[in-house]
Parts: structure tokens; C-alpha cells; sequence
């Protein structure tokens, strides 16, 4: 148990990111701290949970938690995040789950070269269109592709469920001015946008620099989102608009938060973005990337060096 003024937990010490539960939810429940563990407790009694098997603690609606609880988190390696239902609509989080910062530079390196970028561009494309060889297309060829894959998507789902589609039209401030299915694709994929959220910061990456999306504070946001559109808020949109419901943005959160938790998109949007950033997640060590905890200083002509050390002249 590290007290005030205690020693921090060393990396080492700590469990492994591979060997922890990736993601843990919780709501209407008071959180709060047990020796090395983390409580919850409600109207049915207490659970214990170790803070340092936690990857990410999601808080949902109703929840109270203390400061002890988050200074062990902290401490353990974990971060916290503030959502809304089942980890729909991100608000807010803490420290990110990784204490290095290697994940973030690969962002951040492949983001502002163009080969790597396109290179990275192009991997995503793969993932949502994996019946088509997207190797040698331009961001421009590669954005054509998209537009008729996803309008042959919307016209797939019309049929489907006889809902009429003539396009997307919305008003951020007026959601009600849309049709069923606008409204019900507004509600669904600013649900997406939240869980997808939550997981980039959980891991210590930048919502901000995307590689398809540019220019906005949540452009890596819109990027890893469009991923699952096709598969997850399209259809479940248009399940909503043809159920004729008369609250349609309730129906439809309700939906896609049962989908988004039902397809363990946490855990697996996790794995999709290391793969982007830095290979086959499965041939990376966890430990490498997430729980080192050195520092270093960059060297203009050697690379990294050893921090905490004097490079004075002792002379």
C-alpha cells in the first residue's frame, strides 16, 4: 500500500497490460479503496478487485469514487475514464494507462511523414474494405473507393429494412430536424465516438492527430471510428429508424451500446490501433510499449541517451 510520501510502484512491480483485464465497467456504485484493491459497492454489498490487475476503469452513470481510490489507480498503472451507459459517449479521463510514450511517438512519427502516413491510410481502408487490394491507391482513389462502398452500404440496409434513405443530412443544433434514420445515425455514431474516444486516450495515444481526418481535436477519433460504421452504427441505425419508436435517440443508444459491449469493441479497437501504429499486436510485447518507465534524452546525433546522469564538463 503506498501512503503519502511512499515509495512509487516501481514497473516491474506492477502487473503485466497482457495479463490484466483490459477493461473494466462500472455504475451506480460508490468506488473506493481497500488496502491494494479497488471497492464497489451498492444496494447488493462490496466486490474487491485489484488495482493492478485494472487496465482501464470506465465510470459510468451514478458513479461515486474517492481520492484514495484514484491515487492507487494511478499508482498501479491504470487510468480512469469518466463515460456515459456501458462505456457509450467519452467526458472525461485521467492519466492514460501507459507509462511510456513510445505508442504516441509512432503516432506521432507516422502521422507527419507522407509514406507512412499514406502507409497507414491505406491499412485502414484495408480493414474496412478487405476484399479489395487498396496497395498501390492515392488518398484520392482511396477516398472514391469509400464514398461508393459506403453509399452502397446505406442503399444495402435501405432494402433491408425498407427504410427510405435519400442521404445524410444533419444539424448539429438542430438534431430533430432530420429524418428517423439521421437522427438515429447521429445517435449511434456519436455513441461510437465516445467508446472509441475512451480507448485513445486509455492508451496513451492523441485523439488529434489522425491520418485520414486532419485539423480537429478529434480527428484519430473519426479515423478509428469509421472502421466499425459499416458493421455496427449503419445497420443498427436503420434497425431503429424502421422499429418506429417514438424516441428515437433513446431506441437507438440503447442499440448500440448492447452492440458496442455485446462485440467487446474495447478490447478489440485497442488491438486494431497497435496494429496500425506498430505492427501485429500479437508479436509485440505488452510490456515494451505500456509499462516502461524510462526516461531518456533525445540526441541530435546519437539517437536517444541516458537520462539522470550529469553530461557536465567535471573538469
Amino acid at each position: 500500500m503506498n501512503t503519502i510520501g511512499g515509495r512509487p510502484t516501481e514497473p516491474r512491480e506492477l502487473v503485466r497490460a497482457v495479463d490484466r483485464v483490459s477493461f473494466l465497467y462500472l455504475d451506480r456504485c460508490v468506488v473506493n479503496r481497500d488496502s491494494n484493491a479497488i471497492t464497489a459497492t451498492d444496494e447488493r454489498g462490496t466486490v474487491h478487485v485489484p488495482a493492478a490487475s485494472v487496465g482501464v476503469l470506465l465510470l459510468g452513470p451514478g458513479t461515486t469514487i474517492t481520492h484514495q481510490a484514484i491515487a492507487l489507480l494511478s499508482d498501479s498503472g491504470s487510468t480512469v475514464v469518466w463515460v456515459g451507459e456501458q462505456g457509450v459517449r467519452y467526458y472525461a479521463h485521467g492519466s492514460s494507462l501507459t507509462r511510456s510514450s513510445r505508442l504516441l511517438e509512432a503516432q506521432a512519427h507516422a502521422v507527419t511523414n507522407t509514406r507512412s502516413r499514406l502507409r497507414v491510410a491505406r491499412a485502414m481502408y484495408e480493414m474496412r474494405f478487405p476484399d479489395e487490394d487498396v496497395s498501390a491507391l492515392t488518398m484520392q482513389q482511396l477516398r472514391g473507393r469509400e464514398g461508393a462502398r459506403v453509399r452502397r452500404v446505406y442503399r444495402e440496409h435501405s432494402e433491408r429494412t425498407g427504410v427510405e434513405w435519400t442521404g445524410r443530412s444533419y444539424d448539429v443544433e438542430d438534431f430533430e430536424a432530420g429524418d428517423d434514420i439521421n437522427q438515429a445515425l447521429s445517435a449511434t455514431n456519436s455513441a461510437l465516438y465516445g467508446v472509441v474516444h475512451s480507448v485513445i486516450v486509455a492508451i496513451g495515444c492523441s485523439p488529434a492527430l489522425g491520418f485520414i481526418h486532419t485539423g480537429h481535436h478529434r480527428s484519430f477519433v473519426y479515423d478509428i471510428a469509421d472502421l466499425y460504421k459499416a458493421e455496427l452504427t449503419i445497420p443498427v441505425a436503420f434497425d431503429v429508424a424502421a422499429s418506429a419508436s417514438p424516441d428515437i435517440a433513446s431506441e437507438a443508444r440503447r442499440l448500440i451500446r448492447d452492440a458496442l459491449h455485446g462485440g467487446k469493441l474495447l478490447e478489440r479497437c485497442a488491438r486494431d490501433i497497435r496494429r496500425l501504429l506498430i505492427g501485429d499486436p500479437e508479436e509485440t510485447d505488452s510490456a515494451e510499449y505500456f509499462e516502461v518507465d524510462t526516461i531518456s534524452l533525445w540526441d541530435d546525433r546519437h539517437g536517444n541517451v541516458a537520462g539522470g546522469v550529469s553530461y557536465g564538463d567535471a573538469s
